[in-house]
Formats: C-alpha cells, sequence, structure tokens
C-alpha cells in the first residue's frame, strides 16, 4: 500500500492549475482554516470549475478560429486547446489518484 502525501499533491496541482489557465481566469487559491474537510472540496471545486472554463474558452478560440474571425490566431487557438486537454488530463490523474487512495483506505484491517 503506497502513502500519499496530500499536501505535496495539492501544491503540485496548484502549480499545474496555475501554469495552464490565463491570469484574467485565475482562481484565488483557498486558505487553509485548519486543514477541515470544507477546505479540499473547496480546492476540488474550484479545480474542477477551471478545467470546464479552460475547456470553453479552448472551445470559442477554436470556434471562432474556424468561422474566420479577423482577430482569430492559430498560434493561441492551439495552446488553448492544448492548455485545456493538459488540465482535463491533469484531472483524470487526480481522479485516479483519489479513487485509489479511497480504495486503499477502504481496504485497510483496524
Amino acid at each position: 500500500m503506497s502513502t500519499i502525501d496530500v499536501n505535496n499533491l495539492l501544491a503540485q496541482m496548484r502549480q499545474m492549475t496555475a501554469q495552464v489557465r490565463m491570469p484574467e481566469t485565475a482562481v484565488q487559491a483557498v486558505q487553509p482554516s485548519g486543514g477541515g474537510p470544507g477546505d479540499f472540496s473547496a480546492l476540488l471545486k474550484q479545480g474542477i470549475a477551471a478545467v470546464g472554463n479552460s475547456q470553453m474558452e479552448a472551445g470559442r478560440m477554436a470556434a471562432s478560429y474556424e468561422r474566420g474571425d479577423p482577430g482569430a490566431d492559430l498560434g493561441r487557438t492551439m495552446v488553448a486547446l492544448q492548455k485545456a486537454d493538459l488540465s482535463l488530463r491533469t484531472a483524470v490523474s487526480v481522479q485516479s489518484k483519489l479513487v485509489s487512495a479511497y480504495q486503499d483506505i477502504m481496504n485497510m484491517s483496524f
């Protein structure tokens, strides 16, 4: 059974999220207020919302480029699509790790 350093995992999630977001869509980090379960759920909700926002923004940019809008830039569109893909892959990876950790906890004998 492997142990998971939750604080390290959360720090990595924050760092990756900050790298894939544009500055105007950045979500404020949740300040720890005693390490309660609400902090983690709020952070998880923000992460999922950020993934959704990046997917929607990439979709808007792709549609704008496909329509031939004069302000649409292929380079920015491709970067936005790659950021959205990376954020989705990261979210799926985190989800897999959380499910694995839950299963490990449920299989523990007390």
